[in-house]
């Protein structure tokens, strides 16, 4: 049998923010300073510097005074708990109720800390148990275990590279939806034709029309190569 996250209403909203946010900096693999993840959920420093106190005593984070704080394992099952939730409601709002993907992201925020593991079991079921949300982001399994992806962003690719693109970022709904204008959706195939020089746009073609990417765009833009 699968083992089960089992974290819901154990922490409160604030402290399943906090964990979330820096799962998704990269910090079940690293410290994260104080000042990114501030940056991340749009705080003072100080006040993450409280928060992340509380959690290192319960044993969800190690903190480092120098080099930042990092998931312990129960930290990331957490985290990883909301993320799942998050993601698996994107794809609810957009294949179910008709949201577009750039209107998901604030509504999935609200609701992923409030369903029940009932009705998260009920949606993924509803939608196909589904592995990948909306923007192409990898949805964490019941168990807690994320599928490795191996991606680059567009502005670090060559002239001469066939690619598919696998992710986009969705901090941004403004740069969703020009993503969506010009086609550039997950599952889409382009070839580079052009690198950025100077800071400048780089060249693409997708079926058979030639794009022009701003640099701004390309880095929210996550490929792999084609095969």
């Amino acid at each position: 049998m699968v083992e089960q996250l089992e974290h819901r209403g154990t922490f409160t909203r604030s402290q399943e923010d906090y964990l979330k946010a820096l799962y998704l900096l990269g910090g079940d693999q690293r410290p994260v300073p104080t000042r990114e993840l501030a940056q991340r959920l749009g705080i003072s420093s100080p006040s993450v510097s409280e928060m992340v106190t509380r959690l290192s005593a319960q044993g969800l984070v190690e903190h480092d005074r120098y080099r930042g704080q990092q998931l312990t394992r129960e930290g990331r099952k957490a985290a990883l708990e909301l993320v799942r939730h998050h993601r698996l409601l994107e794809m609810f709002l957009v294949r179910v109720l008709g949201y577009r993907w750039d209107e998901v992201h604030d509504e999935a925020e609200r609701l992923e800390h409030v369903i029940s593991e009932r009705m998260e079991q009920r949606i993924f079921e509803l939608l196909g148990r589904p592995e990948l949300d909306p923007h192409g982001h990898v949805i964490p399994t019941l168990g807690g275990k994320v599928r490795s992806v191996s991606h680059r962003a567009l502005s670090d690719c060559h002239p001469g590279e066939k690619l598919v693109v696998a992710g986009v970022s969705d901090d941004d709904a403004g740069k969703l939806r020009e993503l969506e204008r010009r086609g550039l959706l997950p599952g889409t195939r382009i070839a580079v034709t052009a690198g950025s020089e100077f800071e400048g746009p780089i060249e693409v073609r997708i079926k058979g029309r030639r794009e022009s990417v701003p640099l701004g765009l390309a880095r929210a833009i996550f490929v792999t190569e084609a095969r």
